[in-house]
């Protein structure tokens, strides 16, 4: 399974946050230290604070802050919002490409399985969880510890 640029910005966007908890960062100082577009991490950020993950603070001194207690957001619900298609392979869908041994087999059913276990794992997580070694993210972003 690949996750989705949006979904990868997403989760950098919301650790950066929980360790930057101090003050509001703004997108272009999000862009700048992740290397990563200002455009895209706005589509990112307009979703998170669509979902109640972000505070955004309009205005010169604003920028974004996480609207909740880390400890509070779990990694696997974050991931089921911002997936778009968790589909593994076609076979799992009804389009006009769906598999016709679909139903027949057990692929459809091992990957599902492969999946649950995918967000079990994830769901036992918490952005409090991705942060721990919040000194050396810190230091990562170019920050002092």
């Amino acid at each position: 399974m690949r996750l989705t640029a949006h979904t990868d910005y997403g989760l950098r966007v919301l650790m950066t946050l929980a360790v930057l908890d101090d003050r509001l960062v703004t997108i272009e100082e999000l862009a700048r230290r992740h290397r990563v577009s200002k455009n895209h991490l706005m589509k990112v950020a307009q979703t998170l604070v669509g979902l109640g993950l972000v505070r955004s603070v309009r205005g010169r001194a604003g920028g974004l802050k996480l609207a909740r207690n880390p400890a509070d957001i779990r990694i696997g619900a974050v991931v089921r919002a911002l997936e778009d298609d968790l589909r593994l392979v076609e076979c799992l869908g009804d389009g006009p490409s769906a598999c016709v041994l679909s139903g027949a087999c057990r692929l459809t059913r091992a990957l599902g399985e492969a999946l649950e276990a995918f967000f079990a794992s994830l769901d036992g997580l918490t952005l409090a969880d991705l942060v721990q070694l919040r000194p050396a993210m810190r230091d990562r972003l170019g920050l002092a510890a």
